[in-house]
């Protein structure tokens, strides 16, 4: 005998049922995402997972490779990326209208903890700092976003040649670790690409006339498995709880 059956076991039967039949349409969502955002998502996507029951497996890459691994056929059911090249998979009828913003973001540079902060006030006083430091790792500008600004940055102030010795080009990732681990002595990246990064301090962000600002969105893509659950994380990046997420983790707020 499994003995008497009382209310409270009849109320966790039902529990467990709803909890199955709210589930039962669980799928497992493939997220694309360039890696500005990822600090966002690494957050935010557990706590869909929980809300939802879908299960979301997600992949972090600069802007450029992804757009190639689109074009030679990957097929993923979200992508995140800048709004420049979002309109880019929309004309190539890899992303479907509708995007969904996950923020905007600028640039920044740091320095390792502990270090003297080098002024970057102004324009001059940023290419000061930059002539001066012995080292400067960015992103590679073939392949990201922050990348390709930065050498337009070098170039605009006239020192693209005479820094061009002392700059460490990495493929990706968070590019500031190089400066954690002693590698480099500046870091020139997005702003939330910094901020995860321990060993390191956020000097501040790009002078205003040398600044670029860039919008991440989020779109489901043509080839979704299942666009209703495509859709349903669309919906749940605009909620408060994504948008306190993204201003945590350095996005300015949706204008």
């Amino acid at each position: 005998m499994n003995g008497p059956i009382t209310a409270r076991r009849v109320l966790a039967v039902f529990a467990l049922i709803a909890l199955a039949a709210g589930h039962a349409g669980a799928a497992e969502l493939r997220i694309l995402s360039a890696g500005a955002a990822k600090a966002v998502l690494a957050e935010a996507i557990p706590a869909f997972e929980k809300k939802t029951g879908h299960t979301v497996n997600a992949d972090y890459s600069p802007v450029g490779p992804i757009l190639k691994r689109l074009g030679d056929g990957e097929q993923r059911d979200v992508i995140v990326l800048s709004a420049e090249t979002m309109s880019q998979a929309v004309a190539k009828n890899w992303a479907a209208p509708g995007a969904a913003e996950v923020g905007r973001v600028g640039m920044g540079v740091a320095v390792k903890e502990g270090a003297p902060m080098p002024d970057i006030a102004s324009a001059e006083a940023f290419k000061k700092t930059l002539l001066a430091a012995k080292s400067i790792v960015f992103v590679d500008p073939t392949r990201a976003t922050s990348g390709k600004h930065f050498a337009s940055v070098l170039e605009k102030l006239g020192i693209a040649d005479t820094v061009k010795a002392k700059l460490i080009i990495k493929d990706g990732g968070y590019v500031a670790e190089a400066v954690a681990k002693g590698e480099a002595e500046l870091a020139v990246h997005q702003i939330t690409e910094i901020l995860p990064v321990k060993g390191i301090k956020l000097v501040g962000p790009l002078p205003a006339d040398l600044q670029k600002v860039t919008i991440y969105q989020a779109a489901a893509t043509t080839k979704a498995r299942d666009p209703a659950a495509a859709k349903a994380f669309l919906e749940f990046l605009r909620t408060p709880d994504v948008r306190a997420i993204a201003a945590k983790k350095g996005f300015m707020a949706e204008k």
